[in-house]
């Protein structure tokens, strides 16, 4: 069946439209159905964590990030800027290629968490191969946006690097 042409559940949910529109028996209706549930899966979690509330659950942070981060076929750094209580201001994608040192820029990482007015930061990305192992260029580049925002007076409270199954913290791992 289906599960198994797309090697199961998440390939099936990560199938393009028109991929899913090539499949006997799957037509216009069916194949949206199917992908409004991975979408709808994305908004709740959004909304646990966005729900005007502290953060209070990093599992709940690590589900999100999960859901949002770990299907892209290529790398991609975001940060959720947080205010004095930790509740989310804003979650945003902003860079994309192969992360590293000089992709990810912290002067525009700055400026944006002081154009919302953010006094905490939490970084993840994604690493497309599925290992959720922090490099060293991870761990560098942490440091240094760490410095960064620590001149506004911006805490950085976690990483999360974002693999197949598994986001690890950089917070408790001890890397911070």
């Amino acid at each position: 069946g289906l599960l198994r042409d797309f090697g199961g559940l998440r390939g099936l949910l990560q199938a393009r439209q028109d991929v899913l529109l090539r499949q006997r028996g799957l037509g216009p209706a069916k194949s949206a159905k199917l992908l409004a549930v991975l979408e709808l899966s994305r908004r709740y979690l959004h909304e646990m964590l966005v729900r005007g509330s502290p953060i209070e659950s990093p599992e709940v942070t690590e589900q999100y990030l999960k859901s949002v981060l770990r299907d892209h076929p290529h790398e991609v750094f975001a940060c959720l800027f947080l205010d004095n209580q930790h509740t989310v201001i804003s979650y945003e994608e902003l860079f994309r290629g192969t992360i590293d040192g000089a992709s990810v820029y912290p002067r525009e990482i700055v400026k944006r968490s002081l154009a919302l007015n953010a006094a905490a930061v939490i970084f993840a990305h994604n690493h497309p191969s599925g290992v959720a192992e922090p490099s060293q260029a991870d761990q560098r580049l942490t440091q240094r946006l760490k410095s960064a925002l620590g001149t506004v007076d911006i805490r950085v409270l976690d990483h999360f690097v974002v693999g197949e199954f598994e986001a690890l913290s950089f917070a408790e791992r001890g890397l911070l």
